[in-house]
């Protein structure tokens, strides 16, 4: 079995120095989803999801009209919510971002004061990514080791979500612990592509990292994060 997570590309966070809840993306943004379609081309895949935020929706659009296929929403996928901010002055909004990563490790599991926490994200996407997989054929061996039992595995799926979501998913599925700061543990660029590929067991399936956040297809003025 093949995962591909696609972070979108570049969002327009900041228009005429009010912050934007939701947002389109950049001109660069989207060049960088064209570019993305273009290296997805000649992609096989099985299964395309994106999250419900227009971000990732602009994103899968070029690789969708390719593949002529429809958009497809998976509700779990959503990144971390935010506080309602939507049009408060920047400067509000960095400052929130600088007071919350200085806080004590533990503490940031609490996350941006008025927005959803971490523990609560971390929760979210576990128990949705649990879910959807057990739906697709894939579940968790009740074991102590992250060996799965996957009914296809000759299947692929791509995911155009984000980097938050995106780093969860990469640590549940190869069974590693979540920290507070997973957006810092992984650096995953815009328009990115991670890929997680399964190695066969006696006993089952383990999901093997094979790729994070590879740009390739993005000249280096055209490589954000």
């Amino acid at each position: 079995m093949e995962l591909v997570l696609i972070r979108h590309a570049e969002p327009e966070w900041v228009k005429d120095g009010l912050s934007v809840v939701n947002p389109p993306l950049t001109e660069r943004g989207l060049r960088q989803a064209e570019l993305l379609g273009r290296r997805l081309e000649t992609f096989d895949y099985d299964h395309v999801f994106a999250s419900p935020l227009q971000r990732t929706h602009l994103t899968a659009l070029p690789t969708l009209t390719r593949h002529n296929r429809p958009l497809e929403i998976e509700p779990f996928l959503e990144e971390i919510r935010e506080p309602s901010w939507h049009g408060a002055p920047v400067e509000e909004t960095i400052k929130a971002y600088r007071r919350e990563m200085s806080n004590p490790s533990h503490e940031r599991w609490d996350g941006l004061q008025g927005g959803e926490s971490v523990r609560d994200f971390v929760t979210r996407i576990q128990a949705g990514a649990t879910d959807f997989l057990e739906r697709n054929g894939v579940r968790r061996i009740g074991t102590d080791l992250p060996v799965w039992q996957i009914d296809n595995p000759g299947e692929k799926f791509v995911f155009f979500a984000h980097a938050g979501t995106n780093s969860v998913l990469i640590c549940h599925l190869l069974g590693l612990p979540a920290t507070p700061w997973e957006w810092e543990r992984f650096i995953i660029n815009h328009a990115s592509i991670t890929t997680l590929k399964t190695i066969k067991l006696g006993d089952g399936y383990a999901f093997s990292l094979e790729r994070l956040s590879d740009v390739d297809h993005l000249p280096a003025e055209d490589r954000t994060r």
